[in-house]
């Protein structure tokens, strides 16, 4: 038996079966043409019973999107971006999403793309973590050679100093101000470390990586912490650099640890690490098919909400 053949019309949008954000095609009277299908799990209905419905009937509040098919019937359309509540009948709560209405290559054609609220606030705060941890590295980097510039001469003149003095009382202050020049020179060398090593790519196995943080947590907290591992070992290597992440997932882990001091100490800690393989993730605005997620969870009290904001400040 052959399997049944796709419309002409289906065909033209099969590649937004594969996102993972919910895809209207609208005519310009409002009549759904084709859902995708994260959309049909979105709304709780099949792709049939949608298609050829006004999808107007769907929102709270329709007017921005009657708006945008009137444009589009008057080859006056432009770009429309708003916020709405979606209407389901299974489930029946309404959704909140931000919606995106761009018309299609056909003049009487618009598509619709509804990301849930809570996505978008969370794709708006990675970008502005994304950009602040920039803004925090420029600054770092130029803090540092600010620091660095006169320390070579403080260090010098103490030195010069200390050839010129006899007593031997006097030349130990200089020899703290030598000592403390010699402090602050390792203090930058360290904050400007990241940005003088060279990137080791190569591939890279998140498990590897998590098993050597796993190691190095166990042996400094020997009890009083259980350490679960919850791998998807059908994840590939990928190319990274393997040094900079075990540092990066240890520092995770270690806070966490440490905020686990209480339950350690009640030997009821618990700390889980966890790979997955996400689809259709938008980081930095830019959308990739396929991303490795990497979870480091912890039963500890929780990042406070007063400081949320703030986490990745220097």
């Amino acid at each position: 038996m052959n399997p049944p053949s796709r419309s002409p019309q289906h065909s033209r949008f099969h590649a937004f079966d594969l996102l993972a954000t919910p895809i209207a095609v609208l005519n310009s009277s409002g009549a759904v043409r084709f859902v995708n299908a994260e959309l049909e799990d979105v709304m709780g209905q099949s792709r049939r019973s949608l298609e050829g419905d006004s999808f107007l009937q769907f929102f709270a509040d329709p007017q921005p999107l009657v708006h945008a098919l009137n444009g589009a019937k008057a080859n006056e359309f432009a770009a429309l971006r708003y916020d709405a509540e979606l209407l389901r009948i299974n489930p029946e709560e309404a959704l909140p999403v931000h919606v995106i209405v761009a018309q299609s290559d056909n003049v009487d054609e618009v598509i619709i793309e509804l990301l849930p609220i809570q996505q978008q606030t969370r794709q708006d705060r990675e970008e502005r973590l994304i950009d602040q941890a920039q803004a925090n590295k420029e600054l770092i980097r130029n803090l540092a050679h600010e620091i660095k510039n006169p320390l070579g001469g403080i260090r010098g003149a103490a030195q010069l100093l200390e050839m010129e003095i006899e007593s031997k009382e006097l030349t130990e202050y200089t020899q703290v101000i030598i000592r403390e020049a010699d402090r602050l020179q390792t203090l930058v060398d360290r904050l400007l470390a990241p940005h003088r090593r060279p990137h080791m790519v190569g591939d890279v196995n998140i498990h590897e990586v998590c098993e050597r943080v796993r190691s190095l947590i166990v042996s400094e907290f020997p009890r009083g912490i259980r350490v679960i591992r919850d791998y998807d070992t059908s994840i590939p290597e990928f190319r990274g650099d393997r040094e900079q992440l075990i540092q990066a997932v240890l520092n995770i882990a270690h806070n966490a640890a440490l905020a686990m001091s209480d339950r350690i100490t009640e030997g009821d800690a618990q700390l889980i690490f966890r790979t997955r393989i996400a689809r259709q993730v938008t980081f930095g605005k830019q959308r990739y098919r396929l991303a490795l997620e990497l979870h480091v969870i912890d039963n500890g009290p929780g990042v406070p909400d007063s400081i949320k904001d703030r986490i990745f400040f220097p």
